[in-house]
C-alpha cells in the first residue's frame, strides 16, 4: 500500500513579541500562581524577622522590634494553626496542632523571638517538603507530558490537525519525523526508526515498518508512518500506565500505614508528655520545647517520599509496580518461577538446523520442504518459509494438493512430486527408508530441545530440519543475576520434558517442571510458599493468570499493550525484556532499604532532641531547626532513589543500585 498524503496548512502566528489576551491571562495566571505559592509565607516572614533583629540589634530599639516579630510569627502561623483546625474537624491530632499550640504560648510568655523562629523555620520546611515531594513525582509528569495534544489524521484524503483526544479508532493518523505518535496503532505504510524508551524503557530507536505496533507518546527519530488507530484518549498504553502510577503513587505501603497508626497515638502522647513536664518542673518554655522536638514530622514523611520515588524510578524503566505494598514485597522475594515459552523464549519458533542427507544440497532440502509448507497454516510452516527466503530460494507457489496429518506432519503434492515433512513417525508410517545417520540427527535434535522435521521427496529423504523456540538472549543474564544472590530458580511449563530441559540447561535452571496445565503451575507456586519462599512468578500468557495471581509477586512481561496486564499484575514489564527482573528486585530492596534508614533517622532526630531539652542546652529555635533539617535529611534520602541507575541485585541481601 502507498498512501498520497496531501501537506496540511500551517496556522498562522501572532508576530514575535505581541502581547495577546492569551499571554496576558498567562501572566496573571503565574503572578496569582507565585503569590499562592509555599515559598510566600516564608519569603515574607522571614523579611519581617530581619526587619525586627536589625531594629533590636543594630538601631538598638527593642520596641520598634517586637511588632514585626509578632506579625512573622502571625504571617507564618496562621497558615499552621488553621490546618491544625482543619485536622481537628476530622478527629486528627497533627503536626501542625503541635506547633501551633507551642507557638501561641511562647508568645504568651514574651518569647516573641521564639514564637517567630519556630512558625517561619516550619514554614520553610513544608514549602521544601512540598517542592521536593513534587520532585519525586516528577516520573508521571515526565508520562503526562509525553501525551502529545494534537494529531495530523486523513479525513476525506486531507490531513486534518485535531485534538489527540478526537481522533476515531479505527482513523488514519500521519507520522512525520519528530512527531510524538498521538494514538496506538498499526503502521499501514511507511517507515521510521521509534523511540520507544518512554513507554517500554528501552533505549535504542525500534525500527517501524507496515504491520509493526505503535503506542502513544513515543517518537518517531525518521522516516514517514502512515497508521491505523487501535487505541485513542484513555484507551491507550500510556494512558494506561499514567492511571497505574497515579493509583500506585496513592497507595500506602504497610510500613507507611503502621508509622501513621503510630503517629495517630504518638502525636497525642507528646502533648500529654509536655503538659506533665511542665507542670511537674514549673518551666512552661520547657514544655512548649517538648511540643516543637517532639513533632514527628521526619517519621511520617519517611516511608511515602521512599515509595513514591521508588514506584516514580520504575515508571521511567517500563516497569509498573501496582503499589507500595507489592514494592514492599518485592524486596523480600526469594523464590522466582518462570514460564518458558514467551518468558524464557520468544514464543516465535525459527528454523535452527539444516542438515541435508548425502548427495541432497541445502538448498534443494529447504526449497522442498518449503513447498510443502507454503500450502500449511501450523506454526513451524513458518519459520521453514522464512528461512527460505532468506536463503534467496523463490518463495514457492501453493502445491497441488495438501494434506495435512496432524500431530506428524503434512503431505503436498505438486506436478508429479509428493513432498512430505514431518516427524520420523509419519516418514516410518510412509514406508520410506531411513539410513542410522538420520536417524541419529532426529535423535540428537530431540535431545537438544529441538523439534525434528524429517523432509522426504517422492522415496527418498532429503534431510532434517531443527525448529525450536528462541531462546530471549538476555535470558541467561536475568537468571544468573538473580541465582547470585541465592534465589530459588524454577521452569515450570507446559512443553514437552525433553525441550524444558534443554531451554533449562542453556539460561541455568536445575528445577524444571514439564507437561503443566495451568492448575498444576499454581499448585507449584503454593508448593515454594509452603516451604517459606516469598515467589514472584514470571509469565505472559492466559495460561499463566492463576499462578500469577497466587504468587506473592505476578510479574507480567510485555505488557506494553496489554491492557489486562498493566491493570491485573503486581508489577508489569512493559518490554519483553528479562533483565528488568532482577532490576525490579534491586529497585524494590533499595527503596525498603531506603525506608528504614529514614526512619532511623528520625527516630535518632527526636530521641537526641529530647534528651538534649531535658539536660538542657537545646531551646525551642534550635530544636525546630534540627527537626526540620531532619526532615529535610529524609527526603533527600528518599528523592537519591530518582537517581539510580540500572542495578544488579542481591536476592537474599540487598540491591546494589550504583548512582549517577
Amino acid at each position: 500500500m502507498t498512501a498520497t498524503v496531501p501537506p496540511v496548512p500551517v496556522p498562522e502566528t501572532a508576530a514575535p513579541g505581541a502581547v495577546t489576551p492569551t499571554t496576558r491571562g498567562d501572566v496573571l495566571v503565574r503572578v496569582r500562581s507565585a503569590a499562592r505559592g509555599p515559598w510566600t509565607t516564608s519569603l515574607l516572614a522571614g523579611t519581617l524577622i530581619a526587619l525586627a533583629l536589625v531594629a533590636e540589634h543594630l538601631a538598638d530599639r527593642p520596641d520598634l522590634g517586637a511588632p514585626p516579630m509578632l506579625l512573622a510569627a502571625a504571617v507564618a502561623g496562621l497558615p499552621i494553626a488553621r490546618r491544625a483546625l482543619s485536622s481537628l474537624r476530622t478527629g486528627s491530632v497533627g503536626i501542625e496542632l503541635l506547633v501551633t499550640v507551642a507557638a501561641g504560648g511562647a508568645i504568651v510568655i514574651g518569647e516573641r523571638w521564639e514564637a517567630a523562629a519556630v512558625t517561619f523555620l516550619f514554614a520553610v520546611g513544608h514549602a521544601l517538603e512540598a517542592m521536593t515531594l513534587g520532585r519525586t513525582r516528577r516520573a508521571l509528569g515526565e508520562l503526562l507530558d509525553l501525551a502529545p495534544s494534537t494529531a495530523t489524521v486523513l479525513r476525506d484524503g486531507i490531513q486534518v490537525v485535531v485534538l489527540a483526544g478526537e481522533v476515531l479508532t479505527g482513523e488514519t493518523v500521519v507520522i512525520k519525523s519528530g512527531d510524538r505518535v498521538p494514538v496506538d496503532g498499526r503502521v499501514l505504510d511507511g517507515g521510521a526508526a521509534v523511540d520507544e524508551a518512554s513507554i517500554t524503557g528501552e533505549s535504542i530507536p525500534v525500527e517501524k515498518s507496515a504491520g509493526a505496533q505503535v503506542f502513544a507518546g513515543t517518537i518517531s527519530q525518521g522516516g514517514f508512518l502512515v497508521v491505523r488507530a487501535t487505541g485513542v484518549g484513555q484507551d491507550t498504553t500510556l494512558a494506561r500506565v499514567i492511571h497505574r502510577v497515579e493509583q500506585a503513587q496513592e497507595e500506602k505501603a504497610p510500613a507507611q500505614r503502621l508509622i501513621e497508626r503510630f503517629a495517630r497515638w504518638y502525636t497525642p502522647g507528646i502533648i500529654v508528655g509536655a503538659v506533665v513536664a511542665g507542670v511537674v518542673t514549673g518551666d512552661v518554655e520547657l514544655a512548649l520545647t517538648l511540643l516543637v522536638i517532639g513533632c514527628p514530622g521526619a517519621l511520617v514523611i519517611s516511608t511515602p517520599v521512599s515509595i513514591v520515588a521508588g514506584i516514580g524510578q520504575a515508571a521511567r524503566r517500563g516497569i509498573l509496580v501496582k503499589g507500595g505494598e507489592h514494592l514492599e514485597t518485592a524486596a523480600r522475594i526469594t523464590a522466582v518461577a518462570f514460564d518458558k515459552t514467551g518468558t524464557l523464549t520468544r514464543g516465535r519458533p525459527v528454523l535452527t538446523d539444516v542438515i541435508p542427507a548425502p548427495g541432497t544440497t541445502r538448498d534443494d532440502l529447504l526449497h522442498w520442504a518449503a513447498t510443502a509448507e507454503a500450502g500449511s497454516e501450523h506454526p513451524l510452516a513458518r519459520p521453514v518459509l522464512v528461512a527460505a527466503e532468506r536463503a534467496g530460494l523463490t518463495p514457492p507457489a501453493l502445491p497441488d494438493a495438501v494434506l495435512p496429518h496432524p500431530g506428524r506432519g503434512i503431505e503436498a503434492r505438486t506436478g508429479t512430486h509428493r513432498v512430505l515433512v514431518g516427524s520420523l513417525r509419519m516418514i516410518e508410517d510412509a514406508r520410506l527408508t531411513l539410513d542410522p545417520a538420520t536417524r541419529e540427527t532426529v535423535r540428537a535434535l530431540a535431545a537438544a530441545g529441538r523439534t525434528p522435521l524429517v523432509v522426504a521427496l517422492d522415496e527418498g529423504v532429503l534431510g532434517v530440519l531443527g525448529v525450536a523456540d528462541e531462546l530471549r538472549p538476555e535470558a541467561r543474564a536475568a537468571v544468573d543475576a538473580l541465582r547470585a544472590g541465592g534465589a530459588t530458580l524454577v521452569m515450570l511449563t507446559g512443553d514437552d520434558a525433553r525441550v524444558a530441559r534443554a531451554v533449562a540447561a542453556t539460561v541455568g535452571i536445575q528445577d524444571v517442571r514439564a507437561g503443566l496445565l495451568p492448575e498444576d503451575k499454581l499448585d507449584a507456586v503454593r508448593a515454594l510458599q509452603a516451604q517459606g519462599h516469598v515467589v514472584a512468578m514470571v509469565g505472559d500468557g492466559v495460561n499463566d493468570a492463576p499462578a500469577l495471581a497466587a504468587a506473592d509477586v505476578g510479574i507480567a512481561m510485555g505488557a506494553a499493550g496489554s491492557g489486562v496486564a498493566v491493570e491485573t499484575a503486581d508489577v508489569a514489564l512493559l518490554a519483553a525484556d528479562l533483565l528488568r527482573v532482577p532490576e525490579a528486585v534491586a529497585l524494590a530492596r533499595a527503596t525498603v532499604r531506603t525506608v528504614r534508614q529514614n526512619v532511623a533517622v528520625s527516630l535518632v532526630t527526636v530521641t537526641v532532641l529530647i534528651a538534649g531539652v531535658l539536660l538542657g542546652g537545646v531551646t525551642m529555635a534550635l530544636g525546630m531547626f534540627v527537626h526540620q533539617a531532619s526532615v529535610l535529611v529524609v527526603i533527600a534520602n528518599g528523592m537519591r532513589l530518582l537517581r539510580t541507575r540500572r542495578a544488579t541485585v542481591d536476592v537474599e541481601g540487598a540491591a546494589t543500585p550504583s548512582a549517577r
